[in-house]
C-alpha cells in the first residue's frame, strides 16, 4: 500500500486551466466512486476549491496508481490526458502525507494560513466517509491533519491579520477609488466568499451594498446581517448600470457576467466600474477586460495583494518544517504498528514472482511469440493480478485495526501461502531499495 497524491493548484496552473477541473458538488460522491472502481486505487478523498483540485489516494502500486490517477481525471473532465499532465503534481507516500499537512494548516494556500481550506478538507473528508472510499489508512491520515490544523491556528499567530482573498478584492478597491465611502457595491452570489467581502467592505465604511443571488433568501439571511439591500437575479445589469464596485462570487459552472452585455451597459454608463471575479470557474467572461473602463480582476489578478502581507506568516511556517516533519514520521511509525504492510509486500512479490515463472514457461511452450505480444500477454496477466489481488489488500487493512487483528491477519498469510521467510525477504528487499534511493 502506498499514499499517493495528485493535483494541479495555483502553484501549477493558471486560472483557465483550474477552471475546467473542479469537481462540482452535486458530483461529489459519483467521482469518488468512479475513482474508487479504477485499478490500483485502494481508497481515495477529492478536495476541489477554487484553488485547487487534489486526490488524496492509496494505491496498491505507485506506477499504475499515476497512471490510473490520470486515466480518471481525464476521462472525468473529457480532456486529453496529455492536455491535463503538464500541469499535474504528484506526491508520494511521506512527501504527499507531509503535502497535505501544509494544505490542511493554510501554509499552502493563496492565502498564507488562511482557515477555509481547514473546512474545505474536513468537508471532502466527510463526504469521502460516507460515500466508504476511504478506510484505515486515510481515515487515520486525515484525522490526524484536521486535528494538527486547528492546533496551528489556535497556538499559533500565522491566521491573524492573514490577507484573505476578499480582503485583498477590497484592497483593491480602495486603490482604483481612494475612499469607498460614497461607492455603490453589488455583491452578485451570497456564499462564503460574499460574506467574508462584506466583513471587509462594513470596515470600510460603505453604506449603499446591493446582494444578488438565485435564491433570493439567502441573499435575504446576509443582507441583514450587514444592513444590505436585496436585488433580483433578472434585473441584476439594472444594478450594475449604476454599480461602482461588483463582486461574483458564484458557484455557476458558466459565466453569468457576459461580454456583449457589458458592452452595453458600459456604452452607457458615465463612470468606470471596478468587477471582482472571485469564482471558479470564473463567473465573468474574460472578454469583458478588454471593454474600456471595465476593470476586472480573477482570483489570480489578486495574488499580488495577498504575498505583500505574508513575510511574518512565512517566518511561521519555516518554524512549523520541524514539526510537520515529525508528525508525518508518527503516521508512518504507526502505519508500520499495524504489520500488515510488510505482508502486502509480500503477497504482491509472491504474485509477480509466479508471473515470472509462468511467463518463462509460456515463451518455452510458444517460441514463435513476438516480442510485442510476448510484452501484451505479460502486461495482461498483470493486470489480472491487481484486480485480483485488490480486494483481498483492501479487506487485510480493515483487519489491521480489528480487535483480533493478529489472529486475522495469520489466517490471511495462511490462505496465500506467505511464510515468515517471504516476509522477511521482502522486508529487506525493501530497506535495499529505500538505502538505493
Amino acid at each position: 500500500m502506498f499514499i499517493l497524491t495528485m493535483g494541479l493548484n495555483h502553484h501549477t496552473a493558471p486560472i483557465d486551466i483550474r477552471e475546467k477541473l473542479v469537481f462540482k458538488e452535486t458530483e461529489e460522491e459519483m467521482a469518488l466512486i468512479t475513482l474508487l472502481q479504477e485499478k490500483s486505487i485502494l481508497e481515495n478523498v477529492i478536495i476541489s476549491t477554487c484553488n485547487r483540485t487534489e486526490i488524496v489516494a492509496v494505491v496498491d502500486q505507485i506506477h499504475t496508481g499515476r497512471y490510473y490517477l490520470k486515466r480518471f481525471m481525464a476521462n472525468w473532465f473529457q480532456m486529453d490526458m496529455e492536455k491535463i499532465e503538464p500541469y499535474l503534481f504528484f506526491h508520494e507516500e511521506k512527501e504527499a502525507v507531509n503535502h497535505l499537512y501544509k494544505v490542511t494548516a493554510g501554509l499552502d494556500s493563496l492565502v498564507l494560513g488562511e482557515t477555509q481550506i481547514l473546512g474545505q478538507v474536513k468537508h471532502a473528508f466527510e463526504i469521502a466517509k460516507q460515500t466508504g472510499t476511504t478506510g484505515t489508512l486515510l481515515n487515520k491520515l486525515f484525522r490526524e491533519v484536521v486535528t494538527f490544523a486547528k492546533k496551528v491556528h489556535h497556538q499559533t499567530k500565522i491566521n491573524e491579520n492573514a490577507v484573505s482573498v476578499s480582503y485583498a478584492a477590497v484592497e483593491v478597491a480602495k486603490k482604483l477609488y481612494g475612499s469607498l465611502e460614497n461607492k455603490k457595491i453589488v455583491l452578485v452570489g451570497a456564499g462564503e466568499m460574499s460574506e467574508l467581502a462584506l466583513q471587509n467592505l462594513a470596515g470600510s465604511g460603505i453604506a449603499d451594498i446591493t446582494i444578488i443571488n438565485r435564491t433570493k433568501a439567502n441573499a435575504e439571511i446576509l443582507a441583514d446581517q450587514f444592513q444590505a439591500k436585496v436585488g433580483t437575479y433578472e434585473e441584476m445589469n439594472n444594478y450594475l448600470s449604476i454599480a461602482d464596485i461588483v463582486l461574483v462570487s458564484t458557484s455557476a459552472d458558466d459565466p453569468i457576467i457576459k461580454q456583449k452585455d457589458m458592452q452595453i451597459l458600459m456604452s452607457q454608463k458615465s463612470t468606470s466600474m471596478l468587477v471582482i471575479d472571485i469564482g471558479l470557474p470564473r463567473n465573468v467572461e474574460h472578454d469583458c477586460s478588454y471593454i474600456p473602463n471595465f476593470h476586472l480582476y480573477d482570483i489570480d489578478d489578486l495574488a499580488g495583494v495577498v504575498s505583500a502581507n505574508s513575510l511574518e506568516r512565512q517566518k511561521i511556517v519555516l518554524a512549523l518544517e520541524n514539526t510537520i516533519e515529525t508528525e508525518v514520521q508518527s503516521f508512518f511509525e504507526w502505519e508500520k504498528q499495524l504489520g500488515v504492510v510488510p505482508v502486502i509486500r509480500a503477497l504482491r512479490e509472491k504474485a509477480l514472482e509466479m508471473q515470472e515463472i509462468t511467463m518463462t514457461s509460456l515463451e518455452n511452450k510458444l517460441p514463435g511469440l513476438t516480442e510485442r505480444e510476448y510484452i501484451q500477454i505479460g502486461k495482461h496477466m498483470k493486470s489480472i493480478i491487481n484486480q485480483m489481488l485488490k480486494q483481498p489488500i483492501s479487506e487485510l487493512k480493515e483487519m489491521s485495526v480489528e480487535n483480533d487483528a493478529p489472529t486475522s491477519i495469520e489466517h490471511f498469510k495462511r490462505i496465500f501461502g506467505l511464510t515468515e521467510l517471504d516476509i522477511t525477504l521482502s522486508e529487506k528487499t525493501q530497506e535495499q531499495a529505500e538505502t538505493r534511493s
